[in-house]
């Protein structure tokens, strides 16, 4: 599992996480179509479509638990496999599982948080008990899932978070989690670098990709999310992305070339 990755393998998680807002599981398709297009392979999809509803983060944990554990499995039935592995689906919730199966893999691995949100919340802090807005939280250990733990905050390096709760602040802090303004500056943080990219598309500017779940203006363009990508291809090396809340076909003519720059170096 040390060696070089191998063909990416593209799957999309149809089933719920922990979505409150418009998921169908028809995003995360979309995504996944639209990127093994642009890799020229092929996308598989699992899970039953889920509809969306507001549930608190401890019944979710309860209730997506299923579709959360498919999350983590196919990351790392692909690194097992020597494939590089490209997960999309409606929720960050999925980090839960998937950090986890790539440090099993990959222990040395950083994790480059691409989002608008840190979803660093705990239950102390949380205004919202969203499970999508606690979960790298809980993958780093802050409090439990309930699946484990094991990746150490300093490992994880935050471009393009811009709407952060006070609370949550604080625990990025004190858990020393670095957050970065400019993308120029990820070449210093993750040269030489072997690097887990999670991706939720309101990372970009609204007027970039309309139709978010939880929007946040000051995002990347869509070129400037690709140029960003290209840049870290160019000093790492990429060893999974995971793909979030792809509102729809649309978008996903967006999120497909930052995903094909992020593997130029790759494959």
């Amino acid at each position: 599992m040390d060696g070089p990755l191998s063909a990416p393998r593209v799957v999309a998680l149809l089933c719920r996480t922990s979505d409150r807002e418009g998921f169908r599981g028809d995003g995360a398709r979309a995504a996944a179509e639209a990127i093994a297009q642009a890799l020229g392979t092929s996308a598989r999809m699992i899970g039953a479509p889920g509809e969306a509803f507001v549930s608190e983060y401890d019944a979710d944990l309860v209730d997506a638990r299923g579709c959360l554990l498919e999350a983590g499995g196919q990351i790392e039935d692909a690194l097992r496999d020597g494939e590089l592995p490209i997960l999309t689906a409606g929720a960050c919730s999925i980090c839960v599982t998937t950090l986890g199966a790539v440090l099993r893999a990959r222990p040395n691995a950083f994790v480059l948080w691409l989002d608008a949100h840190g979803d660093f919340n705990s239950p102390r802090t949380t205004p919202s008990n969203f499970l999508g807005g606690m979960c790298l939280a809980g993958a780093c250990g802050v409090w439990d899932t309930g699946f484990g733990a094991g990746l150490d905050p300093s490992r994880v390096v935050m471009c393009g978070v811009r709407d952060i709760d006070p609370g949550e602040l604080e625990l990025l802090d004190t858990h020393h989690v670095s957050r970065i303004d400019k993308p120029s500056r990820l070449a210093d943080a993750l040269a030489g670098r072997e690097v887990f990219v999670h991706f939720d598309v309101d990372v970009l500017d609204p007027s970039a990709v309309p139709g978010l779940a939880y929007p946040a203006a000051g995002g990347f363009s869509g070129a400037g999310l690709t140029r960003l990508l290209a840049g870290v291809a160019e000093v790492a090396t990429i060893v999974g992305i995971e793909i979030t809340g792809c509102p729809d076909a649309a978008a996903a003519q967006v999120v497909a070339p930052a995903v094909q720059a992020a593997l130029g170096a790759t494959i």
